[in-house]
């Protein structure tokens, strides 16, 4: 063999070696991030018996928040993998809109919003650049729901009074549908960035309960579609 034949073998076997292998089937990949939820609120009227209370219009919104977000892929081949989607419990507020804009904040909850999806990953396995889009399915849990005296105060007012131990709130926890998109840029066989966002499909019923006395003299309801936008910029690690 010639020595430039001999040179270019070892050269082409270097090459493949440095090459890095994205994602292959029996892959687990681990990303962690920070993760922020953006609501796109749409809230029906508060009723309460079947009524709107005040003028009939009034409505909440809920805003966003920032958390620590972890995600994990198993490739069930070098094309597709299965993910989900957790994170430390988000914090919103609810605040007063419709004909109550600008009242402040009514109450707050947190929630986990863990999403499990099946993903497609276009290119070969070799690619240092691994885009990849999702479908699948969201559950939503409310916890910790707390109301505020602005809140309590306008319970009190369309009641007529006789709200003397508060009020409490209650959201139905949700499931539905999500998308998914994402990117992952290898840096080494083991350790990439990641760059990824969903749409998920959230809807609750939030029940206000009126409290005198230790019992419930009223619950006022309203629909929330909160269909978040999130986001997460992170680091991936390949076991």
């Amino acid at each position: 063999m010639s020595k430039f034949m001999k040179t270019s073998t070892l050269a082409g076997c270097l090459l493949m070696t440095g090459v890095a292998q994205a994602h292959e089937a029996g892959d687990f990949l681990l990303r962690v991030g920070a993760a922020l939820v953006d609501p796109d609120t749409s809230s029906g009227n508060v009723m309460l018996g079947g009524n709107g209370v005040g003028d009939g219009n009034w409505q909440v919104d809920v805003d966003s928040d920032t958390q620590l977000g972890i995600t994990a892929t198993y490739m069930l081949t070098d094309h597709i993998g299965v993910g989900l989607l957790g994170a430390t419990p988000f914090s919103h507020d609810i605040n007063a809109a419709g004909s109550i804009d600008g009242a402040g904040k009514l109450g707050e909850t947190k929630h986990l919003p863990p999403t499990l999806t099946a993903q497609f990953y276009p290119l070969d396995s070799t690619s240092q650049f691994q885009p990849y889009v999702g479908i699948g399915i969201n559950y939503t849990n409310f916890f910790e729901e707390k109301t505020t005296a602005t809140l309590t105060g306008a319970v009190d007012s369309a009641l007529g009074g006789g709200v003397i131990d508060g009020t409490a709130l209650r959201l139905d926890d949700s499931f539905g549908i999500a998308a998914e998109l994402g990117l992952d840029v290898k840096l080494t066989d083991r350790i990439g960035l990641n760059a990824s966002m969903w749409w998920i499909d959230i809807d609750t019923t939030a029940k206000i309960d009126a409290i005198q006395n230790g019992q419930t003299i009223g619950t006022a309801e309203v629909d929330v579609d909160i269909d978040p936008m999130a986001y997460m910029v992170g680091l991936s690690y390949t076991f």
